[in-house]
This record gives C-alpha cells, sequence and structure tokens, in this order.
C-alpha cells in the first residue's frame, strides 16, 4: 500500500504517519523503486494500535511503551496495568483541572453585564493576570470574580 491508502486504512493522516516513522514511533516504509514509501498490512494494524491509543489520549512516549509491550509476548499484564492506572490518574487530574476552568469562566461570564458599554469584568479579569493555576488568591479589582486553584470566590457590586 501507498501512503494514501495506508492513511485511510488506518484512520492517520499521511502527515502523522510521516512523524511517526522520524520519531521513531514505527519503523520506516519500505520504498518503491520510484522512492514512494510502501506499507504492510502489518504497519496497519501498528497504525491502529497508535490511533487507538492516541484516542484515549497516550502521549507519544507512552504508546512507545505500549507498542514494546504489545510486541513483547512475555510481558506481564501487571505491567500494561499499571501504566494504565498511572494515565488514569493523569486524566483524573485533567478532568479536575478542565472542571476548574469551567467553573472560573462560568464566574467571569456571570459577573459580566454583556452590555454595550466597554466596561468588562472578564477583560479586566484577564488584564489583572488572574490565573487558574494560582497558588493564592490574588486582588482582582472590585466586583470581579477571584479565583484560587479553581475555586470560585465572589465580591463586589457584580450581583454574582
Amino acid at each position: 500500500m501507498n501512503i494514501g491508502q495506508t492513511a485511510k486504512a488506518s484512520g492517520i493522516s499521511a502527515k502523522m504517519i510521516r512523524y511517526y516513522e522520524s520519531v521513531g514511533l514505527i519503523t520506516p516504509a519500505d520504498r518503491s523503486g520510484a522512492g514512494y514509501r510502501i506499507y504492510s498490512a502489518r504497519d496497519v494494524q501498528v497504525l491502529n494500535f497508535i490511533r487507538r491509543s492516541r484516542d484515549l489520549g497516550f502521549k507519544v512516549e507512552d504508546i512507545r511503551d505500549l507498542l514494546q509491550l504489545w510486541r513483547d509476548r512475555s510481558r506481564k499484564s501487571a505491567s500494561v496495568k499499571k501504566m494504565v492506572l498511572g494515565h488514569i490518574r493523569t486524566l483524573e487530574q485533567k478532568v479536575v483541572e478542565l472542571q476548574e476552568m469551567l467553573d472560573t469562566l462560568r464566574t467571569l461570564a456571570d459577573s459580566c453585564s454583556g452590555d454595550q458599554t466597554p466596561a468588562c469584568p472578564i477583560i479586566d479579569t484577564l488584564e489583572a493576570g488572574v490565573s487558574t493555576a494560582g497558588n493564592g488568591p490574588e486582588e482582582i479589582p472590585q466586583g470581579q470574580a477571584r479565583h484560587r486553584k479553581g475555586r470560585e470566590f465572589r465580591e463586589g457590586r457584580s450581583g454574582v
């Protein structure tokens, strides 16, 4: 198969296939006499494994380890499970962080009147440098949302 056919069969773009080859995630493809990449059914299997791993949020480094475990028929399933449990913890933390961002954005949106005036507590808060990753309460002009590590604090005249 050429790279276009392989991309279609695996659901991975030709650009990403070339990238995975360049970082050593897949072995370099054989080449035709004209220099075109040629892929086998086995290459498509590997690419499908990579795509499914990426769909589950694994990073390239982790996929490299998963591929090694997949190829090692004497592997211990405990090794695979340990890796997946670590990934689950990472994803759970990301879920918490995303929820904190949503909460902060909702609070900011609630604090803005959304009318025709230029006054905007959202812009003012962003200008003040408030971050969802802050370690402590930060000073924000009165009437705007305050945020401390994802927990909302409300104050002032915004009525929020």
